[in-house]
């Protein structure tokens, strides 16, 4: 039964995710907000949306392994899972934003992330921890990276939204809004507990199960955008989704949870951290060491092995 309730938690949190981002979108419709500013903000939150209800309501709950452990396993799920299959599928093409910002932006984030969690090992205190100077740090940062994004996009004279389709009724967009917020909560409080009940059924560590299966579940948004965003031939979307999904996975999720209540890093070891920066680093060497700029099908088939070969470490 445990199963059963994790497996509804996670539908209602993808399904949350959904109309949310629905009912926000049309909300940026009736007000003419550009499409980028849209894509930006609505979409790129949107899907991380179920990693930061799980995250808040782990963080709440003093569950801090569950907390950090759900925002590592998405990132590397992202690159080394969604980035390996998009690549495996077509080749992925890096643009300009992804080169210049994108990659070093997520890059630059997982080494804060590394730092800002390694108090033992940098000699900087007895526990690994982020406390909540460091998440309001974290929320700065975002609000910059934001606030750098949409001044560039507008420096390019980014077109307004071309959906010539009348607005939704208040009535609809504000539903949407609200269903979409309730499945998130409730979906997200329902997988978690179910999550942590199988953890310790079968003796394996919240920070095990949140960077696994947790993360593997709250991550299937960017999946299928990425994957959806392939088939149609706009790889650079589904790149594009996927690391602003990590910049916000460690800023906007982190900072959030860390500013809400300390984490303490628990059963995330050092080498979880590091293979944060890993991921974003080989993803920065693809960008910038070869001549084409593009992830290809054999660094996809790089990305895949390395993510098998660290879950069967983890669960050895």
């Amino acid at each position: 039964m445990n199963i059963l309730f994790l497996l509804v938690g996670l539908a209602l949190i993808l399904a949350g995710a959904h109309f949310l981002t629905d009912g926000a979108a049309a909300l940026a419709q009736r007000f003419r907000v550009p499409e980028f500013i849209v894509g930006l903000t609505v979409v790129a939150i949107g899907t991380s949306m179920p990693e930061l209800v799980v995250s808040v309501l782990s963080a709440l709950g003093g569950q801090s392994d569950m907390a950090v452990g759900n925002v590592v396993g998405s990132n590397l799920f992202n690159v080394f899972v969604i980035l390996g299959v998009c690549a495996l599928i077509r080749p992925l093409a890096l643009s300009g934003e992804n080169i210049r910002r994108d990659i070093p932006v997520g890059l630059a984030a997982s080494v804060l992330f590394f730092v800002f969690a390694s108090d033992k090992l940098l000699h900087l205190g007895a526990v690994d921890r982020i406390g909540r100077a460091e998440g309001i740090v974290m929320l700065l940062l975002y609000a910059a990276f934001l606030w750098y994004s949409v001044r560039a996009a507008g420096r390019r004279g980014a077109p307004k939204t071309a959906d010539s389709r009348p607005p939704k009724p208040w009535w609809l967009m504000l539903g949407l809004i609200a269903a979409g917020l309730a499945g998130l909560v409730y979906g997200g409080d329902l997988f978690l507990h179910h999550a942590t009940v199988i953890a310790r059924k079968l003796g394996v560590s919240e920070s095990v199960i949140a960077i696994t299966l947790v993360a593997g579940g709250t991550s299937l948004p960017e999946l299928a955008a990425s994957v959806v965003s392939l088939a149609k031939g706009k790889a650079g979307l589904a790149l594009g989704n996927v690391l602003g999904s990590n910049v916000a996975n460690i800023l906007l999720i982190l900072g959030v949870s860390a500013t809400i209540r300390p984490l303490t890093m628990g059963g995330i070891t050092t080498l979880d951290m590091a293979m944060v920066v890993l991921s974003s680093f080989l993803l920065f060497v693809a960008a910038f060491t070869f001549r084409r700029k593009a992830v290809d099908r054999w660094e996809g088939a790089i990305f895949l092995a390395i993510y098998v070969a660290y879950i069967r470490y983890l669960v050895r």
